[in-house]
């Protein structure tokens, strides 16, 4: 900035004007297009199936008990191995695995809609499982990577945020679609022409950087917390099929538990650690987590316990439930939308809290939910506002959990991020279910289910809200106050 005189004698500087904020390069934006296309395409593959487990098990015989591998086959792999995966990402090359997981998931989409037998359509999901635990950490890790921490970071973490979620929603909505025009096949079809164009695309338009040295796999850590985390998912799934209290899932559960506290011995002796401690006990890292892990764990079980409302109580379709989450879908884009531009300006701790509290406050008023018709006016705008406050407390959660490490551990970090994701996803169903039964016990009337319903909507209200607070609580002094940014080159770039 040239200086100018206002008086003989008398220079002064004029007043610096901040430039336009960061704007995407057009190779950016091609990068965005690809990756958040493949992460709503996996978020897809979560819900499609929800509503055609019904006709898959008619269609193959699927006996009606062993419904659940169908879903459990997927969250098993795609929940214990993502951390894994995360940090072989780091090592091997995030491009590299996330090609691969993309083909491999177009392959298993392709044999499960032509699986003609239980056994094929069962090692189908564990292929899809496993192409999930890869694609969605190297395309996270390959995301946050594209863009330097600040604006244009948390701008993208928002929208690929508010596409996960809409493509959860979606996939349920899709799923009836497909299965009542065409058959359950095509949930498994229309993933085939998707990857294969990323996968096409993605070697020329993706970048990576791979490490100056090849680092040993810590196969110790890799056993450990691989085997915690099937144990503890395969607990929590047959849980809320036989109970809290049922040898098998507790005997999982407690042998997953001291597999994971062993994972944190064996790392703390590693020279190669496959998470080392120090990332481990980082408040960004863990209380950001535990904020994605409620978000994830309350939003995702109001689905189930709205779903009971809606079939059980007022006698909604499964189509015509799909449909009425679509407003939670809408909410849910609308706050990835305002996501970013949240966390650029009031700081991830302070948008956690505040999109915990308006999530809280929409599931609370369901709680008024009665066996009217006309109730469902409440439903629709209370989860739409809920919608909104969740998605802010994930695009936080995502924002502060990948903030402040560089970029050869960015894999690591939304590894576990979305170990996060996935455990709380599956955690969230049985926790609620065990709450209806209990309340309901043996009567499966209209009555019984609100009741039960709605003591667990209570429950679950107040868990975000306290789950935010707490989290907000432990991340408070720790850098994470806005900053004003200025911005004083021709590119873009901010400084301080």
């Amino acid at each position: 900035m040239s200086a100018t005189a206002s008086a003989p004698g008398r220079p002064t500087t004029a007043p610096a004007t901040p430039a336009a904020p960061p704007r995407m390069t057009r190779r950016q934006k091609l990068v965005l297009v690809l990756l958040l296309g493949s992460q709503f395409m996996v978020a897809v593959d979560f819900s499609i199936l929800n509503v055609a487990l019904p006709a898959v098990g008619a269609g193959l015989g699927f006996p009606l008990a062993d419904l659940q591998w169908i879903a459990t086959a997927f969250a098993l792999a795609a929940a214990g191995f993502t951390l894994l995966f995360g940090r072989v990402a780091d090592l091997v090359g995030r491009k590299r695995l996330f090609v691969a997981g993309m083909a491999v998931l177009g392959v298993s989409s392709l044999i499960g809609g032509l699986a003609t037998s239980p056994e094929v359509l069962l090692a189908a999901r564990v292929l899809q499982g496993l192409a999930t635990a890869a694609v969605t950490p190297a395309g996270l890790a390959l995301l946050t990577t594209a863009f330097a921490e600040g604006p244009l970071r948390e701008r993208a973490l928002g929208l690929n945020g508010a596409l996960m979620s809409a493509g959860f929603t979606a996939g349920a909505i899709l799923g009836g679609l497909l299965t009542d025009l065409l058959s359950w096949r095509w949930a498994f079809f229309v993933n085939v022409p998707v990857a294969l164009l990323v996968v096409a695309l993605a070697p020329r338009t993706l970048t990576d950087s791979r490490p100056a040295e090849r680092v040993r796999l810590d196969v110790p850590g890799a056993v450990t917390v691989t085997g915690g985390l099937l144990l503890l998912v395969y607990g929590l799934t047959q849980a809320g099929a036989a109970g809290w209290t049922a040898p098998v899932p507790l005997a999982a559960l407690l042998a997953g538990a001291v597999l994971l506290v062993g994972f944190w011995f064996v790392e703390k002796r590693a020279a190669a650690p496959l998470v080392p401690i120090r990332v481990l006990r980082r408040r960004s890292v863990v209380w950001g987590n535990a904020a994605g892990l409620i978000a994830f764990v309350t939003e995702t079980s109001l689905v189930f316990l709205l779903t009971l409302y809606l079939q059980e109580v007022l006698g909604y379709t499964p189509l015509a439930t799909g449909l009425a989450f679509g407003v939670l879908g809408i909410g849910t884009v609308l706050g990835g939308t305002l996501g970013g531009r949240a966390v650029g300006r009031f700081g991830s701790r302070r948008t956690i809290v505040a999109g915990g509290a308006v999530q809280a406050a929409a599931t609370l008023a369901l709680v008024a939910l009665g066996t009217s018709g006309a109730w469902i006016w409440l439903l629709l705008a209370a989860t739409f506002v809920g919608g909104v406050g969740n998605m802010l407390a994930i695009v936080g959660f995502m924002v502060t959990a990948t903030s402040g490490l560089p970029d050869e551990e960015q894999g690591l970090a939304t590894g576990l991020a979305t170990m996060t994701q996935q455990i709380g996803i599956t955690l969230g169903i049985p926790v609620m279910s065990a709450i209806v039964t209990a309340r309901a016990g043996a009567d499966t009337g209209a009555g019984a289910v609100l009741d039960g319903v709605t003591v667990a909507v209570l429950v679950n209200a107040l868990l975000v809200l306290g789950g935010s607070l707490l989290a907000g609580a432990f991340l408070a002094g720790r850098g994470q106050t806005p900053v004003r940014r200025t911005y004083t080159d021709g590119h873009g770039m901010p400084h301080q």
